[in-house]
């Protein structure tokens, strides 16, 4: 089914935000502006998990971080409470950016509640919608950014890895499982291994 006049404009605004990232990735050999390329990773993973997505599926993906480079790490405390306050505040701003642009593309407040409720995360576990888009970040983090993670906290001690991988794959649906583990077969093998033991308790 063709894209709606709505969905067109809507995508097109998030790109367009995101495309002002200063920061970078490298994207197969070329740079993207970071969260830009991130937002390709999270539509090409939806279409895999669900080839014919909803269109607020779609914008959901599209805005998980939206502008994330506005809301730094660094504003908020150290430590794990001031990490969970950070991801509930950009999960908040994500939404309510996603939900603003929305409107301005003509979309009914009700699909605009709806997108901002999925990216604030509230019904995790509960709602499908908001399910299916945590298990695409999930697999977004494996394919793409798991590895460079873990070089860049290799100071956190083994049992530090084994919940973070524990608490990631708790997150997901069978169905992401499935995909992860085809995932995991491409990994390093010192990934590969924690992956293993972590998941053999």
């Amino acid at each position: 089914m063709a894209p709606s006049a709505q969905l067109i404009c809507t995508l097109g605004r998030i790109d367009k935000a995101n495309q002002a990232d200063p920061n970078s990735e490298d994207c197969d050999g070329k740079p993207l502006p970071r969260e830009y390329a991130y937002s390709q990773h999270m539509t090409r993973w939806l279409h895999t998990l669900d080839p014919e997505p909803a269109e607020r599926m779609e914008i959901a993906c599209r805005a998980q971080h939206i502008e994330r480079w506005t809301m730094p790490r660094s504003d908020f405390p150290e430590g794990r409470k001031g990490y969970y306050e950070w991801r509930q505040a950009c999960g908040r701003m994500h939404g309510r950016r996603a939900a603003e642009l929305m409107a301005e593309c003509g979309y009914p407040d009700e699909e605009c509640r709806k997108v901002e409720t999925i990216l604030t995360k509230r019904q995790l576990l509960q709602d499908p919608d908001t399910q299916l888009l945590e298990d695409v970040a999930c697999l977004v983090f494996l394919e793409r950014y798991f590895a460079g993670f873990y070089e860049e906290n290799a100071d956190f001690d083994k049992e530090k890895w084994l919940r973070i991988v524990r608490r990631t794959w708790g997150k997901m649906t069978h169905r992401g499982h499935e995909h992860a583990l085809k995932l995991a077969e491409g990994m390093p093998p010192h990934l590969l291994a924690l992956l293993q033991e972590a998941l053999s308790k």
